[in-house]
């Protein structure tokens, strides 16, 4: 037999799913929550419900025992990320996303800023490109190359 945190644990389909709490307000994240009745124990706050909700859902949700994958996909300058980062991880948020289009310098201050407060228990992922986006997209906005090669150049990067 192994704990929460061994070999069992991970093929558990609940500790490998997670639901997006795609929503606009807290009690509609709540209900999903509900519904889907602790099955899950994962779940994705994107930017909207962030925005409308705050770091206190953020907080409530880790506090409730679930693991959040704070999904914001930062995007600034590094010193900027670095303290968005710190709030994140000092929240609980294990996954949270930054956008590699910030280049080597930000992806480098956020998972710094990340082990400093976590010790290692947020995990920063890297957004290469948005799917919303094509190459028509990508060159409108300077990217010569088309998507796959651009996901393959930041993924190698990040």
């Amino acid at each position: 037999m192994t704990g929460a945190t061994g070999a069992a644990a991970s093929f558990d389909p609940g500790n490998r799913l997670i639901v997006a709490l795609d929503v606009e307000r807290r009690a509609d994240a709540e209900r999903l929550i509900e519904r889907l009745g602790g099955v899950p124990s994962w779940v994705k706050v994107g930017l909207e419900l962030f925005v409308a909700e705050g770091p206190g859902l953020v907080a409530d949700l880790v506090g409730r025992g679930l693991r959040v994958m704070l999904d914001l996909k930062l995007h600034d300058i590094p010193e900027t990320v670095a303290r968005a980062t710190r709030r994140a991880a000092g929240l609980g948020v294990e996954l949270l996303t930054v956008h590699s289009g910030g280049g080597r310098a930000m992806l480098a201050a956020a998972v710094a800023a990340a082990a400093e407060v976590s010790g290692g228990r947020t995990r920063v992922l890297a957004i290469t490109v948005l799917t919303s986006m094509d190459d028509r997209d990508l060159a409108e906005v300077g990217a010569a190359e088309g998507a796959a090669a651009l996901v393959e150049r930041r993924a190698r990067l990040a």
